[in-house]
């Protein structure tokens, strides 16, 4: 998955004008990162494993709905983790994937370079986007 999902990332990523990106897939009660573009390996450490409810992806996977932030330096929410505000951007959008039963299976964030609120209608399109990551995931067992 890593040099497919990679690729695919870059490609969603770029399509969406976006500057930086991960892939989480599902992992028991939480999300393993296996693809990350432009995310300093310190973060990648950091988010290597993601519970169910923490920072962005973790609050896409058990909302079940799309989590966005305006500015990933300034958020003060609480659903940005500290080593996400290490990333060389500002507005971010966390969306998770379900496949053909309906069950979530990742999330897919994608990273901008400027401080905006992600429209509805980006949103959107982002998540239609990011449905094909379910062609290149390993089937669940």
């Amino acid at each position: 998955m890593q040099n497919h999902g990679k690729e695919w990332l870059s490609n969603i990523v770029t399509n969406a004008g976006g500057v930086a990106g991960t892939v989480h897939v599902v992992d028991g009660e939480g999300l393993r990162l296996v693809a990350a573009l432009n995310i300093p390996p310190p973060v990648q450490a950091v988010v290597e494993y993601v519970p169910r409810g923490k920072g962005m992806a973790g609050m896409a996977l058990e909302s079940g709905e799309p989590v966005q932030t305006c500015n990933l330096k300034d958020d003060a929410t609480g659903n940005v983790r500290p080593g996400a505000k290490a990333v060389n951007a500002k507005a971010a959008v966390a969306m998770p994937v379900r496949d053909v039963h309906g069950a979530i299976v990742a999330v897919i964030g994608v990273a901008f370079d400027d401080e905006r609120e992600i429209s509805e209608w980006e949103i959107q399109a982002l998540t239609r986007d990011a449905a094909s990551v379910v062609s290149i995931l390993p089937p669940r067992t």
